[in-house]
C-alpha cells in the first residue's frame, strides 16, 4: 500500500512522469511500477490522466460555473439516480454530493455564460428531482488540481501614499 500512495503522490503532481523516471525516483525497478500502475488502472483507482490547461492564457475562451443543485432524493436510491442523471450530461465536469445548504455541486464548463445558462434552463432545471438551481460564475481561477496558475504576485503591490 506504501508503494501505491508514492506512486499516487508522484502522478497526482505531474501525469507525464514517465515510469522510467518514477522506478529511479522511488529507488524501485521499472517492470513493478509498470505492473502496480495497470493494476491500479484495472482497479479504477487511476481512472484518467487529465491534462490540467489555464484557459485564460489560451486563445480559446471558456466560461466555468458552480452550480447548487437542491433535489428531492428517490426512495432507495438517495441521490444516487440524479447524480448520474447529471453527470452523464457532456458539459458537466464534475458533480459532488455536498452538506450543507445545498445537495449536489455541478461544475460546467461552456463557451460562454449564455450557453451555460442553456444548459441550466434546458436540461438541469427541468429534471423531475431537482426543486432549485443557483449558478455561480468563475470570475477568475487562482489554483486547481494543487497547481497555480497565476504568476507569483509580490506580498502587497498597492502604492504606498503618505500624509
Amino acid at each position: 500500500m506504501e508503494l501505491r500512495n508514492k506512486i499516487l503522490n508522484a502522478i497526482s503532481k505531474n501525469s507525464k512522469i514517465t515510469n522510467e523516471d518514477l522506478a529511479v525516483m522511488l529507488g524501485i525497478k521499472k517492470e513493478v511500477i509498470d505492473a502496480e500502475i495497470t493494476a491500479m488502472e484495472q482497479e479504477k483507482i487511476i481512472c484518467g490522466y487529465p491534462t490540467l490547461i489555464n484557459w485564460e492564457n489560451s486563445d480559446c475562451e471558456k466560461v466555468t460555473a458552480l452550480i447548487e443543485v437542491k433535489v428531492t432524493p428517490q426512495r432507495g436510491m438517495g441521490f444516487e439516480r440524479i447524480a448520474e442523471r447529471i453527470y452523464k450530461f457532456e458539459e458537466v465536469e464534475s458533480v459532488y454530493l455536498m452538506s450543507g445548504g445545498f445537495d449536489l455541486a455541478v461544475m460546467i464548463v461552456g463557451k460562454n455564460m449564455q450557453e451555460i445558462s442553456n444548459f441550466v434552463w434546458n436540461k438541469l432545471a427541468p429534471l423531475e428531482s431537482v426543486t432549485s438551481t443557483s449558478t455561480n460564475f468563475v470570475l477568475k481561477k487562482y489554483k486547481e488540481h494543487g497547481m497555480a496558475l497565476v504568476d507569483n504576485v509580490k506580498d502587497d503591490e498597492r502604492m504606498l501614499i503618505t500624509p
